[in-house]
């Protein structure tokens, strides 16, 4: 592979026009497409297999009309102090809101008149509008959401408290400012680590090149793939943080080569041959571990992970193509003046060993210490794990200044917690038969169960052949108490009679996600570590980066689950409610957090195995690695730790969270993990960290992540011996 690489690095240095017109014309065309493209997005949620998507696809079938999958909004009505919502100044400011919402819009499929259907709380002070819409969220007109405006202005003007909930007062989450902060950080990070303008200006031109194409594509294709509206923020999230640090490991190598005294083009080629083949590497293992979240059957979360991982994999053929291409127009001005004047890069100018040695020389002389001190701290961070509480976030996460959060809680009081989290039961007549005798009965035993609020009557469909009853708990969307109650109608009815809502989803998600988490690390887990023997021809080298995966990816939940559902320093971060981990979060952490663990692995110990395999002993390899990759790893993970921070700030709660998790998750592993832990663990491993049987090192390929073939191969075509000098001098 490095033989390869390095032909396509100089292929590219040497066509560098060519090369650079190609990628800019095509983020031209991805771009002419995604402006006119429908970006909408489809934000259903499905849950295939489910019996709560079951009723929910027989409620889509045998009541076309009801719109399941539609937007809804519920308008809250409170009456002053004093008064009733039922006088008649208070109840003609109700109903000319009902008016108002259904006058001439077609999007509104329904509009409940509180007084006509009930739902007028016992004291009298207060009612609810439930208005349903015949599309999403996103998809609602100007024409709906003006109309939502002014309903609850003329309200308030009436002297009535009104505020309103529901998915219809969703909006899609911006977060244009997140990357501009995780990129202003970043350029800081490059430019301190290089000392040069143009070497820090390169990995960010390409990686916005990347993701540009990579969101861009993802947009252009939303209609035809039905992709969520979220999906291009997670996309860029993960193309930007990974684009930056794979072209960074290329620049760094290449100056590295360049102040050896290589010719430009050839230190572009030996750059992408060496560097190059760790990003392949460490690509494939995060490509890997986004397309496995496959494996748990949630189209929206198959869906991310595919998009994710094509941005990834943009990301990597940009760093082996446009770098080199771009290289070739810099030249030697990515390198600091002074080491163009001949300055020794290795060592500080006061001539002690660099900061990666320094540490490295303390990790080896107390292993052990070094080693419990570390395992000790994560097993401390991931404790809250154990509380975990997973659910899917609705109005009552929401902050307690927004009218969603003040609607959420004005139900809650006059109407019971409950009321903010019904389950939907369907009865569907077996044979095509008529239901209504069932649908009584079922209502009756329902009725009769602990834990319910009321039932309400039966709605049937044109055919009277299915029912549809809501029954609302005593309990709130996320007791344990509404879950319990939930396990008891599914066992104390018949296989005709099924549950959905947006709790029953809840709790289904949750279950699901949970079933699939043990095959999904298993798969993931099992093709990364034949992957990563196939880069460091080792067993026990792959055995300890997926076990320190998985310390640092339960102290990061630990660390999400005490800010955002414990609330420690929650104000930190302006976290404004706490609540249940949102049901995505673990599974998705461990994805993305596996993938990008193995890139800090790829990087740092794949230079141990160079210096190894040319001839240092196992202790010199790892100092020689942290010489020359801890400098580097460092700033690649501030990097990555930066853009992912900077989605801290989104005002989507789900967006935050993954920002926060992912953040910390970097951050643990890669100074921790990476660069605490696996000297550590080398250095008590000694030879036996590169052991591999002889019969499986003859079965395995050779793919020469290292460049030994391609260090014989260049020095034979010098006539030359082996380029020890060049290979092993310090950078």
């Amino acid at each position: 592979m490095a033989t390869f690489l390095y032909k396509l690095g100089r292929f590219s240095y040497r066509r560098r026009r060519l090369v650079a017109l190609l990628w800019v014309a095509l983020l031209a065309v991805v771009g002419v497409g995604a402006a006119s493209a429908d970006t909408t997005g489809n934000n259903s949620f499905s849950l295939p297999g489910t019996e709560a998507q079951k009723a929910f696809d027989l409620l889509d079938k045998r009541f076309p009309d009801l719109h399941a999958d539609g937007a809804q909004a519920n308008i809250v009505f409170r009456a002053p102090d004093g008064q009733k919502i039922t006088a008649t100044d208070n109840r003609a400011a109700v109903e000319e809101a009902v008016a108002e919402l259904g006058r001439g819009n077609k999007q509104v499929t329904s509009v409940l008149d509180p007084f006509k259907v009930g739902t007028v709380s016992k004291d009298g002070t207060t009612a609810y509008i439930a208005a349903t819409y015949s599309v999403q969220f996103n998809e609602l007109s100007d024409t709906s959401k003006d109309t939502l405006d002014t309903v609850l202005e003329d309200g308030r003007d009436a002297g009535l408290t009104v505020e309103a909930g529901g998915t219809a007062m969703q909006e899609v989450p911006e977060t244009g400012s997140a990357e501009i902060i995780g990129l202003a950080i970043s350029a800081l990070v490059l430019v301190i680590t290089f000392g040069s303008l143009v070497a820090a200006g390169l990995p960010l031109l390409t990686a916005i090149i990347g993701v540009g194409i990579g969101v861009g594509s993802i947009k252009a294709l939303t209609e035809v793939l039905d992709l969520s509206s979220t999906t291009p923020t997670l996309a860029s999230m993960i193309g930007l943080a990974v684009g930056i640090d794979y072209a960074l490991f290329i620049v760094s190598r290449y100056r590295g080569e360049l102040a050896e005294g290589r010719e430009p083009q050839e230190a572009v080629g030996r750059a992408v041959g060496t560097a190059g083949s760790a990003v392949v590497f460490a690509g494939l293992t995060v490509v890997i571990a986004l397309v496995g979240l496959s494996v748990v059957h949630i189209p929206i979360l198959t869906k991310m992970g595919f998009a994710a991982a094509g941005t990834v994999a943009i990301a990597v053929v940009i760093a082996l193509t446009l770098i080199p291409a771009l290289l070739g127009f810099a030249g030697r001005r990515v390198l600091r003046r002074k080491i163009r004047k001949g300055t020794d890069p290795a060592v500080d100018q006061d001539g002690k060993p660099n900061m990666g040695t320094r540490w490295a020389h303390y990790v080896m002389r107390r292993p052990v210490t070094v080693l419990l001190t570390a395992v000790v701290a994560l097993g401390v961070i991931a404790v809250p794990a154990a509380s975990l509480n997973m659910g899917l976030p609705d109005d009552g996460t929401q902050p307690t200044s927004t009218t969603q959060r003040k609607a959420y809680d004005m139900l809650t009081e006059s109407f019971g917690p409950g009321a903010n989290g019904p389950l939907l039961v369907t009865v569907d007549a077996a044979d095509g038969g008529k239901v209504k005798t069932e649908a009584t009965q079922v209502s009756k035993t329902l009725t009769g169960m602990k834990n319910v609020a009321a039932v309400t009557p039966a709605t049937y469909n044109k055919a009277g052949t299915t029912a549809i009853l809501t029954v609302v708990p005593d309990t709130g969307p996320d007791s344990t108490k509404t879950e319990d109650l939930l396990a008891d109608i599914r066992d104390h009815t018949s296989d005709n009679v099924m549950v959905t809502g947006s709790t029953a989803m809840k709790v289904d998600v949750s279950q699901k996600l949970t079933d699939a988490l043990a095959p999904y690390l298993g798969l993931v887990v099992g093709l990364a570590f034949l992957l990563l023997m196939l880069v460091f021809r080792s067993i026990l080298v792959p055995l300890k980066a997926a076990l320190g995966f998985l310390l640092s990816v339960m102290a990061a939940l630990g660390a999400v689950v005490a800010v955002f559902q414990w609330g420690w320093l929650a104000d930190l971060i302006g976290v404004e409610e706490t609540g249940p981990i949102m049901s995505l979060m673990p599974i998705f952490m461990v994805g993305v957090v596996f993938g990008l663990a193995m890139d800090y692995e790829v990087f740092l110990v794949t230079r141990m195995r160079e210096a190894h395999v040319h001839g240092e002993s196992p202790g010199q390899a790892i100092v020689t690695g942290f010489e020359h990759g801890a400098r580097v790893v460092t700033a690649a993970a501030l990097i990555m730790i930066s853009v992912f921070a900077g989605f801290i700030g989104s005002s989507d709660p789900m967006v935050k969270m993954i920002g926060f998790g992912l953040a910390v998750a970097v951050l643990l592993d890669a100074f921790v993990v990476r660069m605490t832990i696996v000297p550590a663990v080398l250095t008590l491993l000694g030879h036996r960290a590169w052991w591999l049987p002889k019969w499986l090192d003859k079965v395995l390929p050779n793919v020469d992540v290292e460049g030994e073939q391609l260090t014989k191969q260049l020095s034979e075509d010098l006539g030359q011996g082996p380029d020890e000098k060049h290979e092993l001098t310090r950078v």
